[in-house]
């Protein structure tokens, strides 16, 4: 796929006044906020994807499976111009194509519907494997989860498969804000190293050192950056 730019110019001075749009019941701003500086980081200057190439098989993919993190999603989907930021004053009304989760059919960019916790990552290793069976080694799959999300069992599955499978194209980010019920605080990397996956652990407001991890060459194994977040 070429690197297609889209219309707009994203800009992170932008978000705080996208993200005051969302009003309303539920929004999760703090579990949101959290995930903010890696969503922006991939969209802006990692993955290989704009309003004009969301439907190309060349894409990479991004799944949100971190089932708070909407709010933030939305802020930097419309800021690359993914929708207009009017949709945003709406979000979570009745009439609204922006939901407490997101809906894959009515948002553009979005690549599973999501909101389930531990969906991501297993689907996360379904998509990698199909695009491996039709040849398409380019497109780079990334999922975003929490640390507590990981108390879900579907992810030690997904995480222990795609290990054994050298599924190279698989990204994940964990992003830890130490709220795990059953995580030994500070361990979560070593729980992907141990299943065969490439690690890194950094500050996750840490926009220069968040590229760095997440464009970290990784061989034959699935890589895992895990995002490290005071709030």
């Amino acid at each position: 796929m070429t690197s297609i730019t889209s219309g707009t110019t994203p800009s992170y001075a932008d978000i705080p006044r996208l993200m005051s749009l969302q009003t309303g019941d539920e929004k999760h701003s703090a579990a949101a906020t959290s995930t903010l500086d890696p969503l922006w980081v991939l969209y802006d200057r990692v993955l290989r994807v704009t309003p004009e190439t969301a439907e190309d098989p060349g894409r990479d993919r991004f799944l949100l499976s971190k089932g708070h993190g909407p709010m933030a999603y939305y802020a930097v989907l419309a800021a690359h111009g993914f929708f207009p930021e009017a949709w945003l004053t709406g979000f979570g009304g009745f009439t609204s194509p922006l939901g407490h989760h997101p809906d894959r059919t009515l948002v553009p960019g979005v690549e599973i519907g999501s909101g389930s916790l531990g969906h991501g990552l297993p689907i996360g290793v379904g998509v990698a494997l199909g695009l491996r069976a039709q040849g398409l080694t380019e497109p780079a799959v990334w999922v975003m989860t929490g640390d507590a999300e990981l108390d879900e069992g579907s992810n030690d599955e997904a995480i222990a498969f795609a290990g054994l499978t050298g599924l190279e194209s698989l990204h994940t980010v964990v992003v830890d804000n130490a709220s795990a019920s059953h995580a030994a605080p500070g361990h979560l990397a070593a729980r992907f190293a141990v299943a065969g996956w490439s690690t890194e652990t950094v500050d996750g407001h840490d926009h220069e050192a968040l590229h760095r991890a997440f464009t970290a060459p990784h061989p034959g194994r699935p890589h895992v950056v895990v995002a490290r977040v005071s709030r």
